[in-house]
């Protein structure tokens, strides 16, 4: 394999490749064998797993959903995020902070690459940029203005927003605001996957008979108590149980021993192996037009198509990066759903034709030197990403939004401990 340079890219990306993509194979980090636990689902019953039936070297196999292309996108831009803050790449970005708030410190600063709906996501649309509303901003018109056939602004302030798609359907225009499809997909499976059970139980190392009963506390019905002379006392006298519930058992407050149980609807998987797929859709980019330059000037012809091919590398650049340094993040998908890969990451780029693939290797410093070289050349053709973060202010209705809610959160904790 040789390396993937800018020169490589760009030819690829003017020319007749229909694709780059990265196949893995990977197994738990507990080795062949291990159970891991897949993405759960709510339905009417409780929680289920995504398992289907699919085609795999012409048989049908039985697999499970273990990230999906929405999780997967979520992880590659973090993975983008967590480069960008160690100074590993330099990437535009717009940021909403809410450390200058005190009680609201613990939020620090929601980026792009954060939010779920990227740079139309509401928490922009509620802010300001210079206390002026975002949506009302240079920066915010541009964007509401911006389409996918006139998508300079976005590439401008948010190029991560044209790789991995966003629909701005909560801005002025509503559901008319404009789609920039997903370029950049990725998804990981189960292949060979067979359910299990979990089972769950625990041992009270201070041995609490559930024989002994506690009660609603006199001064503070919050709190419990074991002792009756100090119980809250109904119209009879007699001290109420914890919670109101007539329940006077230890468990009410977790003491005491849990009997054994057996869960057989979410009880994990074991798997031959997980299958990750990952491609970036050069069509995807292509289809993007940018018929002005960063500074507004219009471009036309051979100007144009120089402009448009730079951008677009510049996008594909991008794209890649996110794969190389979300491999170097590893595959902690949740709580016991560590997956390692089998062999070194691998990228593969596909022919329009039909024609072999070609393959390259790509590590982070490659990664991070070919988005370099590529949005320098981006610049140089007129198409120059925006130099400096953009941090926006949450305003005042956002904050108090995120006030009342936690108010209320802790109202309802509290409503549910003594319902208990």
């Amino acid at each position: 394999m040789t390396a993937l340079t800018l020169e490589v890219l760009a030819s690829a990306v003017a020319g007749d490749v229909a694709a780059f993509r990265a196949i893995s194979r990977l197994q738990p980090a507990g080795g062949p064998g291990d159970k891991v636990f897949p993405s759960t689902y709510a339905v009417s019953n409780g929680v289920k797993y995504a398992i289907e039936q699919r085609r795999i070297d012409g048989q049908s196999v039985k697999t499970v959903l273990l990230d999906s292309v929405a999780s997967q996108a979520n992880r590659l831009e973090l993975a983008l995020r967590d480069a960008w803050e160690r100074g590993e790449i330099t990437l535009p970005i717009i940021s909403v902070d809410f450390s200058t708030f005190e009680d609201l410190a613990d939020l620090g600063r929601i980026t792009v690459l954060d939010a779920p709906h990227r740079i139309a996501d509401a928490i922009f649309r509620d802010s300001e940029l210079d206390g002026t509303a975002f949506r009302m901003s240079t920066v915010g018109r541009a964007f509401t203005e911006a389409t996918s056939k006139a998508a300079t602004p976005v590439f401008v302030y948010c190029p991560s927003a044209l790789v991995f798609g966003v629909w701005d359907s909560t801005g002025p225009k509503g559901g008319l605001g404009a789609k920039y499809a997903r370029a950049l997909s990725s998804e990981i499976v189960g292949i060979g996957a067979e359910v299990g059970v979990k089972t769950g139980s625990r041992i009270d190392p201070l041995a609490i008979s559930k024989h002994v009963e506690v009660y609603a506390q006199a001064d503070d019905n919050a709190e419990w108590t074991a002792n009756a002379e100090l119980a809250q006392k109904d119209r009879k006298g007699n001290p109420v149980a914890h919670g109101g519930k007539g329940d006077t058992r230890p468990s009410t407050v977790n003491h005491g021993n849990v009997a054994p149980s057996i869960d057989s609807d979410a009880g994990g998987v074991t798997i031959d192996y997980a299958l990750q797929t990952t491609v970036l859709s050069l069509p995807a980019l292509r289809r993007l037009r940018f018929p002005r330059a960063a500074d507004g000037t219009a471009l036309s012809g051979a100007q144009r198509l120089k402009a448009e091919n730079a951008a677009h590398t510049a996008l594909a650049a991008l794209g890649i990066a996110a794969m190389v340094f979300a491999r170097r993040d590893g595959y902690d998908l949740r709580s016991r759903c560590a997956l390692v890969a089998e062999s070194p990451f691998t990228l593969e780029a596909v022919p329009s034709d039909g024609s072999a693939p070609t393959s390259y290797s790509l590590d982070t410093a490659g990664a991070a030197k070919l988005l370099q070289d590529a949005s320098a050349a981006a610049r140089a053709a007129g198409m120059g990403w925006h130099d400096d973060e953009i941090r926006l202010a949450p305003a005042t209705r956002l904050v108090d939004l995120v006030r009342r809610s936690r108010e209320k959160h802790i109202e309802l904790a509290a409503a549910e401990g003594e319902a208990e």
